[in-house]
């Protein structure tokens, strides 16, 4: 038993001391995305999409999620937000994916309940390896500001199928669509949080029955 501790305090040392950073960066026809993420930050933000609402929103990620984010990207705004809104979280998805790596040591469920005034949003998450989204927002407007509220469930369908993560967003109350939509992001920063940390009790370990994700 002595010997397994050392060694699970040997694998939670060097997890925990290894910063897991990945950058990602993406062109196509439409867009042109570089993101560069670290898991272990302390929630900087540097966000640059052209949609000002989104930058907000990965402002709440960073900060509540204390990870490191960079976003820079460029889009044809000139046709609607679409296509720039759905390539960072394509990219974004594939940097959280890249930085988790084999996942070994992580917790890998996360759950969250977020209040934002009359808004409250649940999210749960699982990093399983097994891309699916349920999403439950009822948003009650078409826009925030400039921004389709459409998009918001488009973000997270581009963002679980690359990070390839289970998530499930629950809406329980709320009126107000810039409520609704931030208490979401606050949800899911602090669920993934909590999904990413390092389990001392499982490090250098997959975090499944079957040994990999």
């Amino acid at each position: 038993m002595q010997t397994t501790n050392r060694q699970l305090n040997s694998n939670y040392d060097r997890l925990t001391e290894t910063p897991r950073i990945a950058t990602v960066h993406r062109t196509t026809g439409e867009t042109n995305v570089q993101v560069t993420i670290n898991l272990d930050g302390r929630g900087t933000c540097k966000a640059a999409t052209g949609i000002p609402f989104l930058d907000h929103m990965l402002h709440q990620i960073a900060s509540h999620g204390l990870i490191d984010i960079d976003v820079q990207a460029k889009g044809d705004w000139e046709i609607d937000d679409h296509h720039t809104n759905e390539d960072v979280g394509i990219t974004l998805g594939q940097a959280l994916n890249q930085a988790l790596g084999d996942r070994k040591g992580i917790v890998r469920f996360g759950n969250f309940l977020a209040p934002l005034d009359e808004a409250l949003v649940q999210v749960a998450l699982d990093f399983s390896g097994r891309p699916h989204l349920s999403y439950g927002l009822q948003i009650p407007t078409q826009r925030v500001g400039t921004y389709d509220t459409q998009l918001v469930r488009e973000f997270f369908v581009a963002l679980v199928n690359h990070s390839q993560m289970t998530l499930h967003i629950r809406q329980l109350d709320g009126m107000n669509s810039h409520h609704i939509i931030e208490a979401t992001f606050k949800a899911f920063a602090r669920a993934t949080r909590l999904a990413v940390e390092i389990d001392p009790r499982r490090a250098g370990v997959i975090p499944s029955s079957k040994g990999v994700l």
